[in-house]
């Protein structure tokens, strides 16, 4: 091997450590799984073409920083807020309830923890972590301007020191400090920011059993179990669908009428968002066994679920998780086990 071939193979590998921390960046910038991969990929681009000009004035991940933050403010100068449907309209009746989809480039979207969360020693750095990619937190983020978005999280996230913000951006030190206050005073009338997940990492006993009673309630779609384990102000929603439910009576009413077609669902868990998560399949009446439906995302309170988010573009969403594309009935799973 030559010695350029080593020192490209070198670059790549040196990139390429910093993936998933870009990629969690990214994505708390801009609430798009797909537009932070696609920005990650640009800032590697970027960084391998001028890396020639990198005078080493400051670390590796700094400057990759400051690529990934020019990204994602360019990407931002459209103005578009990714919102979850409760931050864009009153919750709908029962009585009222009616599917109307909206683009998708409206809906805060999901993401696999794997992508985002990189591996960390310090129990309450992981934490932090997992706390800032929940959907309330990052539905949140979105409401800022997107330089005062990237201040807090540089500053409140990824633990940067205020010149290292100020440099990254380059301002000044009192600007950045100046960012941070008013976005802390913008998440602090954002009561919900964080209220709604609280979930112990790793779950807690308590929490693991109320996820073995919510598989078990919605795969046997038993009402009234499912209504059991519901905080009685519980939220669902549906995105790309703008409908939201709130109350476990009209969530399982829906879930017994407009959304019947999810009895004999199966679940298979996932790591999303920083909570506990399922892909959903619901039974395929053609091919036989199950068909993708939906991303499922837990918020859990006080021993309750308080909102559970199906995201049901699974064409998109499924091979992002890595989970198959079709499940074979459990009686062809044995005929093929034997």
């Amino acid at each position: 091997m030559s010695d350029s071939t080593a020192t490209v193979d070198d670059l790549d590998a040196r990139l390429e450590k910093h993936r998933v921390e870009l990629t969690g960046y990214c994505y708390r910038m801009l609430g798009s799984s797909f537009e932070a991969e696609d920005a990650v990929q640009d800032t590697l681009v970027r960084a391998w073409r001028s890396y020639d000009k990198f005078e080493g004035r400051s670390s590796l991940r700094s400057w990759l920083y400051r690529i990934a933050t020019n990204v994602c403010l360019d990407m931002l100068n459209a103005g578009n807020k990714r919102a979850r449907p409760m931050d864009l309209s009153e919750s709908t009746p029962l009585a009222k309830a009616a599917l109307s989809p909206r683009p998708d480039n409206t809906w805060l979207e999901p993401m696999p923890d794997a992508r985002v969360l990189p591996t960390v020693e310090d129990p309450a750095e992981a934490a932090v972590a997992k706390e800032s990619v929940r959907l309330a937190f990052m539905a949140a983020l979105q409401q800022l301007p997107p330089k005062q978005r990237a201040v807090l999280i540089l500053r409140e996230v990824l633990a940067w020191r205020a010149s290292e913000v100020a440099e990254l951006l380059e301002t000044s030190v009192a600007s950045v400090n100046s960012a941070l206050q008013r976005a802390r005073a913008t998440l602090a009338e954002r009561a919900d920011s964080g209220a709604e997940a609280a979930v112990s990492d790793p779950l807690n006993e308590e929490q693991q059993k109320l996820l073995e009673r919510y598989v078990a309630a919605f795969e046997g779609y038993d009402m009234s179990a499912l209504t059991a384990l519901l905080h009685e102000d519980a939220i669902m929603t549906m995105p790309p669908f703008d409908l939201w439910l709130t109350g476990h009576d009209d969530i399982a009413g829906f879930m017994t009428t407009i959304g019947s077609a999810c009895e004999g669902s199966r679940l298979l868990p996932v790591q999303v968002n920083g909570l506990p998560g399922f892909a959903q399949y619901k039974p395929d009446p053609e091919k036989g066994g199950y068909t993708p439906w939906a991303v499922q995302v837990l918020e859990i309170s006080d021993g309750r679920l308080t909102g559970f988010h199906f995201f049901l573009d699974t064409e998109r969403w499924f091979p992002l998780f890595g989970v198959p594309l079709h499940l074979e009935a459990e009686a062809d799973q044995v005929e093929q086990g034997e």
